[in-house]
């Protein structure tokens, strides 16, 4: 028995929605909402030896990801280092992203900003860009403050102003801030607040929201690749998974085998996915992302400054992560 939404085998990348129960005067004159059910690599930021964005390696990488079958990208979010660009560079990314790639593959640009004001600039700078929807993170910096009632309002102003459709991001590893889970289910109301990426890992959660929001046709995408099955089995739509930027093929295989219903050899590879994934996430980061991808054929390079390469150590750590998993 499938445990992803039915719904899913709908076409690739509109489906119709249900009318919001949302109070406002703005009209949104789409008729149906972007389907971003898939698999998604949030990319990295390739930079040159002066720490210059490499536009060139970038578009390189984009030439490889456009022949995975991902459902588009994600630019500039927490694995792009977009806290260490300027917004003149965020953009530029965006805008580069967009030429290169195919049209049918979405593009979800990053544009989230500690003020509501900065957020909803750099917003429409974005959706000009080429962006066709945007990955708005929890402001954080003044956390304490930021309970529901801070939150919705900021979110709300974001999507009441934006050119194009806005996901919710919570990113607590990064922001030390969960967005709540009354505050996601009030925003699932409006309609132009199409989902939610939620990297938090709470599978309990995941599901509730799913469950609470059923009616407003929002959809939740699974933060990372090592909770991806499960997150297909409570109902998420697709991952925006740090891991797809090396295995790319093989979590689209994943996304296939569990919406097949196929859910033995759908453990079997998810299992294997756990360590490295770990690997390039939790236990050591952007600089493992970069460097995996360096034996897989992509371009990822150092990081922008103050974050470091890794140490031998942690690169021997890391090949064993995935050689003992069979991925080198």
């Amino acid at each position: 028995m499938l445990c992803a939404r039915a719904w899913r085998s709908l076409s690739p990348l509109f489906r119709k929605a249900h009318p919001p129960a949302w109070k406002q005067t703005q009209s949104y004159t789409a008729a149906a909402r972007l389907d971003l059910g898939g698999i998604y690599p949030p990319i990295a930021t390739p930079f040159t030896a002066k720490e210059e964005v490499d536009y060139q390696k970038l578009e390189e990488n984009l030439q490889k990801y456009a022949k995975i079958p991902f459902k588009g990208l994600v630019v500039q979010g927490s694995n792009g280092e977009y806290p260490y660009l300027t917004e003149e560079e965020r953009v530029e990314v965006v805008r580069t992203v967009r030429g290169s790639l195919p049209a049918d593959k979405l593009v979800m640009a990053g544009s989230g900003c500690e003020s509501t004001r900065a957020t909803v600039q750099l917003t429409e700078k974005m959706a000009a860009a080429g962006a066709d929807t945007v990955l708005v993170v929890t402001p954080c910096f003044y956390k304490g403050k930021m309970d529901s009632r801070a939150l919705i309002q900021h979110f709300t102003k974001v999507a009441d102003n934006s050119p194009v459709p806005v996901v919710l991001y919570s990113v607590p590893a990064n922001t030390g801030l969960e967005l709540p889970l009354d505050a996601v289910v009030h925003l699932s109301q409006h309609p132009n607040i199409l989902g939610l990426k939620d990297s938090g890992g709470d599978i309990t959660r995941m599901g509730l929201i799913v469950h609470k929001t059923t009616t407003q046709d929002f959809q939740v995408l699974a933060g990372s690749a090592g909770f991806l099955m499960a997150a297909y089995c409570v109902g998420a739509v697709g991952g925006v998974c740090a891991l797809a930027n090396v295995l790319g093929r093989e979590l689209c295989e994943l996304e296939r085998l569990c919406l097949s219903g196929l859910w033995e050899e759908a453990r079997v590879l998810q299992q294997r996915l756990i360590e490295p994934n770990a690997a390039v996430t939790r236990k050591l980061g952007v600089p493992a992302l970069k460097q995996a991808m360096e034996w897989f054929g992509f371009h990822g390079g150092a990081c922008r400054s103050p974050l470091q390469s890794l140490t031998e150590a942690e690169t021997q750590q890391l090949r064993r992560d995935f050689s003992s998993n069979g991925w080198l």
